[in-house]
């Protein structure tokens, strides 16, 4: 008899579990909560919306801008000239909108950025893993190639190796006789430390080999192209990006491996980046969405080309 009522009481619990199951309810059973299979547990909150694109480096070309709206951008040297061109389209584009430009070194640009003192900061290099880290993205916004020059009254009149080039800039080859010219000694005109043209030099063509120790290098005393043009001689070699002096007659382009800078096997290109908090800003999206649209891009190169 005990067994018959036992029995009776398991299968009654068991078809009231069914039963509750069947219904999408869950079920406290001996302090353990029972969730029917394929049910969706959540917190009772409202769900995050989804990611919008610019999450993830898409922008688009701004509709309408509210008047008295100001972004702020924060450049490196090198890349002052094009930003220039895109703030003066931008703001002729939207009347009564301002756009502040303000040039300074990368990782400078990088600390204004997290300071909230600028929307947007723009390097020749990518970001790296620990500015990834503190909520950082980039967008890639155009290549730009650094050229290796000689005054045109240097008397060198061949090519150079990628290799060649390290060692010149490394004080391996110190004479011009190494290279096939009359002999004189080579004198390395390098730009400064903070430099983010050299910044990008190091790492493109030194292949991040530090050359502050390196011995015969000449370090001008401003970081500007005017001053390295100043000081180039028959005897001297430096480098530049290649938009800075594409009409300058003071220099001579030295091509690489047979490659000029024309073709694209050209092995001296950099990448130029514009960097902004995630998520993106209003104002983020709204210069972004101008600067990497067929009309900005149009913008930054015939700035490049010049």
């Amino acid at each position: 008899m005990f067994l018959l009522i036992t029995t009776g009481i398991v299968g009654g619990v068991s078809l009231w579990l069914i039963q509750r199951l069947g219904e999408n309810l869950p079920i406290i059973f001996f302090g353990t909560t029972i969730f029917p299979n394929n049910q969706v547990i959540t917190s009772g909150s409202p769900l995050s919306p989804p990611p919008s694109l610019t999450d993830s480096g898409t922008f688009f070309f701004p509709t309408k801008v509210t008047p008295g709206t100001i972004i702020k951008v924060s450049n490196s040297t090198s890349m002052a000239l094009f930003n220039r061109a895109l703030k003066n389209g931008f703001e002729q584009q939207f009347p009564e909108t301002k756009v502040i430009v303000n040039t300074q070194k990368s990782n400078k640009s990088i600390q204004s950025l997290l300071m909230g003192s600028a929307d947007v900061a723009v390097i020749s290099r990518d970001i790296t893993s620990n500015e990834k880290i503190l909520g950082l993205t980039s967008v890639l916004i155009a290549k730009d190639e650094v050229a290796i020059i000689i005054s045109p009254q240097n008397s060198f009149r061949h090519g150079l190796t990628q290799a060649q080039v390290i060692d010149i800039f490394q004080g391996k080859i110190t004479d011009w006789s190494a290279l096939g010219r009359s002999s004189g000694a080579i004198r390395v005109i390098n730009h400064p430390f903070a430099s983010s043209t050299r910044q990008i030099f190091e790492e493109l063509i030194l292949k991040r080999e530090d050359n502050k120790n390196t011995p015969d290098i000449a370090i001008t005393t401003q970081d500007t192209d005017t001053s390295i043009l100043r000081n180039l001689g028959t005897n001297d070699i430096s480098y530049m990006i290649y938009s800075q002096i594409t009409n300058e007659k003071t220099v001579r382009i030295i091509p690489i491996d047979d490659h000029t800078l024309e073709v694209p096997k050209y092995p001296y290109r950099r990448s130029l980046y514009y960097v902004y908090k995630k998520p993106p800003s209003e104002t983020v999206d709204l210069f972004l969405g101008y600067a990497t649209s067929p009309m900005g891009q149009q913008i930054v190169t015939d700035t490049l080309m010049k």
